[in-house]
């Protein structure tokens, strides 16, 4: 039987595959402004105080279980804890706790969570090298640079699609970044590509489970796993990006080639990172952030008669869950992100507890917002208006949300926010300790200095070497 082709290839596509891995391979250690050196910073601490944040998370537990029962050899930390397993599992369960909060940075031209399967990776990496901190840096910059240029040629169409986004494109960048940790040359870190062409990770439908997280995990595992096949010799397609029947075509009908090459090695996509003060899905921001501001103007959960949000179409396709069940749902409905706003004046990780998302006043207050959608909203903002009990009226429209580019979090913010997730599980001072090694990153001669203070000790290691033995 014939298969039918009616999709036209773009057979004459650029060898971006070959672009990508001489990039990558052969650009010069810290070739970059000393704005994007702080902004990886920025985007390594925040990675990994979501990742120490969630170690008790009941995902995390279970992942590390799962790993466990392999026998793992003890390569590299599972963050936030003191258990220790191979390097590719490593890099999953980092991964898995870095999203598991939904709290992680955000490339918001793509919606890509780029540190999560790329930072978790190349820590893994490095630890079991014992790389630099200069080496884990440029390693960072750069993988992030593949993943969020293979986004920006793809989107929107391959998100609407389906694909987690995430986790499809951070296979790639995780490969790219284990590649140049190992000092692949051009050729082999090409095969790396390729062979992570073929594993990309994600779909949308998972969204508001434990494997939306899952998703950036397995993309770190399956793109070191990539780097280490092409170290040893495996081959795959040259052309796995860019060919008829390759990555980049069969996943997306769009294509835009000038993306991946357009002032590449001068424009970092690094650049463009955000960093979420709320722990849920970025295009609830918006209105999370309209809902603190009412709240500052005095509505509350018990004056307000209805509150009516005009938002983009993509609020209500990805976050329209009126009665969430649990945390994890919670993350995915604009309507308990705004009574979240409303009740406690933020929505951090604990205002997406179980037991918070399920109390009466916050189910109430949910059950007072009414969003519709209105084409000439953008995905960044929203238009709120309160109507209170007395008959009076309040409105708030904000174009950029707080953590956007136009409104970013400064570095004190993302201390406070990083202190916030690891206190409870490091203590105080360690974690000041590690806040100033993250920041002082590039100086460390060997990461795994750095990776000790992120080691969980004391009574809290014994009672989650517990909790991660126990059965299922």
């Amino acid at each position: 039987m014939a298969l039918n082709t009616t999709i036209e290839a773009d057979k004459n596509a650029p060898p971006i595959t070959r672009i990508l891995a001489e990039f990558v391979a052969n650009h010069p250690s810290r070739g970059w402004s000393d704005a994007v050196e702080h902004e990886a910073l920025r985007t390594f601490m925040n990675w990994l105080g979501c990742a120490v944040g969630a170690a008790h998370h009941e995902s995390t537990q279970a992942a590390i279980r799962a790993t466990q029962f392999l026998d793992p050899a003890e390569q590299a930390l599972v963050l936030g804890t003191n258990v220790r397993v191979d390097m590719t599992n490593a890099a999953l369960i980092n991964g898995i706790s870095s999203h598991t909060f939904d709290f992680d940075d955000t490339h918001l031209k793509t919606i890509i969570h780029p540190a999560g399967p790329v930072c978790s990776a190349v820590l893994a990496l490095a630890e079991k090298l014992g790389s630099s901190g200069r080496e884990v840096i440029d390693a960072v910059v750069l993988g992030i640079d593949v993943s969020c240029r293979i986004g920006n040629m793809m989107y929107p169409d391959h998100y609407d699609r389906g694909w987690h986004i995430t986790g499809s494109t951070g296979t790639l960048g995780a490969a790219a970044a284990c590649a140049r940790l190992l000092g692949l040359d051009a050729d082999k870190t090409q095969m790396a590509l390729g062979i992570a062409a073929s594993q990309p990770v994600g779909l949308r439908e998972q969204f508001g489970t434990m494997t939306k997280p899952f998703h950036p995990g397995g993309a770190a595992k399956a793109g070191l796993m990539s780097a280490l096949l092409a170290k040893e010799g495996f081959t795959a397609s040259p052309r796995a990006l860019e060919a008829p029947r390759g990555f980049a075509q069969v996943v997306s009908t769009k294509y835009a080639w000038n993306e991946v090459t357009d002032a590449l090695g001068q424009r970092f996509e690094i650049s463009f990172n955000t960093y979420k003060p709320f722990a849920c899905g970025i295009v609830i921001h918006p209105s999370i952030d309209a809902c603190i501001q009412l709240r500052d103007k005095g509505v509350t959960a018990g004056n307000l008669e209805r509150l009516d949000l005009r938002v983009h179409s993509l609020v209500l396709e990805l976050t329209g869950k009126k009665e969430p069940k649990d945390g994890l749902q919670g993350k995915f409905s604009v309507y308990h992100g705004c009574a979240a706003g409303l009740i406690f004046g933020q929505a951090s990780e604990d205002q997406y507890a179980d037991d918070i998302v399920n109390r009466a006043d916050m189910v109430a207050a949910r059950g007072k917002v009414n969003a519709v959608i209105d084409n000439a909203i953008s995905e960044a903002a929203v238009d709120a208006t309160a109507h209170l009990k007395d008959g009076r009226q309040v409105h708030i429209h904000v174009e950029h949300a707080i953590g956007s580019l136009q409104r970013p979090m400064t570095d004190g913010n993302l201390e406070t926010k990083f202190s916030n997730m690891a206190n409870d599980i490091l203590g105080k001072a360690q974690t000041r300790k590690l806040m100033d090694a993250c920041w002082s990153l590039a100086d460390a001669s060997n990461v795994r200095d750095v990776i000790k203070l992120a080691t969980l000790q004391g009574a809290h290691a014994a009672q989650l070497n517990e909790l991660a033995t126990a059965s299922a």
